[in-house]
């Protein structure tokens, strides 16, 4: 491990600390336990969260910290790869028993300002990127496709809800559709009345069109996801037959 991964600690002798000497992985959840009196919060509040908050003052402008009390320095030969630091202390005057660090110091607000406006977020399953995508956007990658492969469109309306959908089913008649995919099965609402345990959780799609990739398709095609954004209000899945799904969303999702 690097030493950046590390807070280095060489001689602490705060209070009851005698001259101790230890590393502390950065990024970690850490837990420093002992009996009373053995130097827990001396090693803690009066040396790492002291040291690293007197850096972070002596850091400002000199009209910022006139603001600001300087904390003195611990009794410590070195801290090597510190941070600015945040403690919350031990008798809490909050009486709020949701009250979390980011609440406590004020600085949640400013955290999820941060993350809103400048955040690039993830998919935590698969790890790609998660945008909103325009039709062009989605016709271009489906005919990327190969050639001759056969796909269908499908409009989710109902992901992983207990139900009998009864009324769905029929609305979806109404609209003119014919097909549904009723967790991870073709019916054809004409032909099937569909029942379905009312307890169970459910994933309904419509069948929006089913088409095979080829050159010609491309207004078809952004008719069909058209039709399919609508019906699912921004989503859509292409279910490539016998290999794999992709989703697209026109929302931020």
């Amino acid at each position: 491990m690097a030493k950046t991964d590390k807070i280095i600690i060489h001689g602490a002798k705060e209070h009851n600390l005698k001259n101790i000497d230890l590393s502390i992985p950065r990024g970690k959840l850490v837990v420093i336990t002992g009996l009373s009196g053995s130097g827990k919060s001396s090693l803690a509040f009066d040396t790492i969260y002291a040291e690293g908050q007197r850096r972070y003052v002596e850091s400002l402008s000199a009209y910022a910290r006139q603001f600001l009390g300087l904390m003195e320095k611990p009794d410590v030969e070195s801290i090597e790869g510190l941070s600015p630091a945040i403690s919350i202390e031990q008798r809490s005057s909050s009486k709020n028993p949701r009250s979390t660090v980011g609440t406590v110091t004020e600085i949640y607000d400013y955290l999820r300002l941060l993350y809103a406006r400048i955040g690039v977020p993830y998919c935590y399953n698969c790890g790609r990127k998660i945008e909103k995508q325009t039709v062009d956007q989605m016709v271009d990658s489906i005919l990327s496709i190969e050639q001759g492969t056969r796909i269908q469109i499908l409009a989710p309306v109902v992901k992983g809800r207990k139900g009998e959908y009864r009324e769905v089913f029929e609305q979806i008649r109404r609209d003119g559709f014919v097909r549904v995919r009723v967790d991870g099965h073709i019916y054809d609402l004409d032909d099937h009345q569909i029942n379905l345990e009312k307890y169970k959780k459910h994933n309904i799609e419509v069948v929006i069109d089913r088409l095979v990739i080829k050159p010609d398709i491309q207004k078809r095609l952004a008719d069909s996801l058209e039709t399919a954004l609508g019906v699912s209000s921004g989503s859509v899945i292409i279910d490539v037959v016998g290999k794999k799904e992709i989703l697209f969303s026109a929302l931020f999702a």
